[in-house]
């Protein structure tokens, strides 16, 4: 069978292979291939300028043409690395002899072919490869993700500040708040939420075969690599150069990345079973679109698919994600392999987030208040105000506040007359009796207005 979208394995690469693809390009084999050369560029371009005797600094032609390689690295290219990696059965070792061979025609270049991938592990490429993809895939498409969400719901926030909500807490009626305050509330959590996922450093190393520049010291015993790996780490490839490691960066950093996208997508699951439910109590509505079918069998239906699509797709990113967080900081003594193959899954288990994401927003795009059924909620929650008016008699000391409202309101039907009429039994300031005869289940919501409209 051909592959295609329809006999793709993964869904990410059939059926959502659209609303993934700002991450192929990044987090595939492609895009690992891609840093791999760009990492041997640079520690190449990095040596030249070393001062070694036997290696001189290269040209300014030589150093475009190389960089050029990076820039334009395309799919041909990277099939060529595969193609060599059939006889080498080594991916790292076939992206070294596909950049000598791009040597070939420059006699400048092609007398320093040794120097590729000199005193290098193929940790020291693999390690700063997979940050240089983190980095890219966070900075470019993930935390936009995250931003275009944070920028809907802050908008939704203000827009609905002011829109009485009935509370519910354990599922029961609760003191009243505000659709934009519950909002808010959500804009909050993922505000410190995406602080922690841009404020992860990809720590990375190129410290040879155990981490104590062995080699590089047997080749140049004067020469201060550690000072050298931590420039090019830093002042070339951008990231933050870790010194103590074995063969492998130990991956604290990418558990720690994963860990708060983990939390993230949580927040996230929370916030869409909130919405589920809302549109369950018709508190919103969703905008139809022509031709669409909620129920093969019940016309009538418009279901909440986005947020339960949302909530699937964060599950199964989180699934992964904790995998990844929990082994990748595991190596057996010095090295082992098992980090390999669980690496190449990074771009699944953030396609699935960035499917989250992408189904969330659609969904809320979708919602419209349903300011009438939020209302009549309300209006049948009258007991709600039994909380202000035994906190106003515990003020005024009269005896048992708690116990005498839990007595009128407590599994009963409670109407607005008779909290009026028990109000008026009150023996309070005349001021204090008119403001809480006043009061009603869609006025009692606090500073819930305020705080919703100053989020963001």
């Amino acid at each position: 069978m051909n592959l295609s979208p329809l006999s793709a394995l993964s869904p990410l690469d059939g059926r959502y292979k659209d609303k993934v693809a700002a991450l192929r390009p990044l987090l595939s084999e492609f895009g690992l291939m891609h840093r791999r050369v760009q990492v041997e560029v640079e520690w190449f371009i990095a040596l030249s300028d070393a001062g070694f005797a036997e290696f001189k600094p290269l040209s300014e032609a030589a150093r475009g043409l190389l960089r050029g390689l990076v820039l334009r690295f395309s799919e041909p290219d990277a099939q060529a690395i595969k193609d060599i990696e059939r006889t080498t059965n080594h991916d790292v070792k076939a992206v070294e002899y596909w950049l000598k061979s791009r040597f070939e025609s420059t006699a400048e270049l092609k007398a320093a072919g040794e120097f590729v991938h000199f005193a290098c592990t193929s940790e020291d490429i693999n390690n700063t490869s997979h940050g240089l993809m983190l980095q890219t895939a966070r900075a470019e498409v993930l935390l936009p993700a995250l931003d275009a969400i944070v920028a809907k719901l802050t908008a939704m926030a203000h827009t609905l500040a002011a829109v009485p909500m009935l509370a519910r807490t354990h599922g029961q009626t609760a003191s009243p708040t505000t659709v934009g305050k519950e909002i808010a509330n959500v804009v909050a959590r993922l505000a410190h939420a995406r602080t922690r996922i841009a404020d992860v450093k990809l720590l990375a190393k190129m410290n040879g075969a155990v981490g104590n520049y062995n080699a590089h010291l047997a080749a140049y015993p004067e020469f201060d690599w550690e000072g050298f790996s931590r420039r090019v780490i830093e002042e070339q490839l951008g990231l933050t150069f870790n010194p103590y490691t074995i063969q492998i960066e130990p991956h604290d950093c990418m558990a720690e990345l994963f860990d708060a996208v983990t939390r993230t997508n949580t927040i996230l699951i929370d916030w869409s079973r909130d919405v589920w439910g809302y549109v369950s109590l018709g508190y919103f509505k969703q905008r139809t679109k022509a031709g669409e079918i909620g129920s093969s069998t019940m016309p009538h239906k418009v279901n909440p698919i986005d947020f339960e699509n949302a909530e699937g797709n964060f599950g199964l990113a989180n699934a992964l994600l904790t995998h990844l967080s929990q082994k990748l900081p595991i190596s057996r003594m010095q090295r082992d392999l098992t980090d390999s193959t669980v690496l190449r899954n990074m771009g699944v288990a953030l396609g699935y987030a960035l499917l989250g994401y992408d189904s969330l927003l659609r969904g809320l795009d979708k919602l419209e208040i349903n300011e009438a059924a939020l209302a009549d909620d309300l209006d049948h929650a009258w007991e709600v105000l039994a909380e202000p008016i035994q906190t106003v008699m515990r003020r005024y000391a009269l005896p048992n506040p708690y116990e005498r409202l839990k007595e009128l309101t407590r599994g009963k039907a409670i109407t607005r007359e008779a909290i009026a009429a028990f109000i008026e039994t009150l023996e309070i300031p005349a001021g204090e009796r008119e403001r809480l005869l006043a009061m009603t289940p869609g006025s009692y919501t606090g500073q819930a207005v305020e705080l919703a409209k100053r989020i963001g």
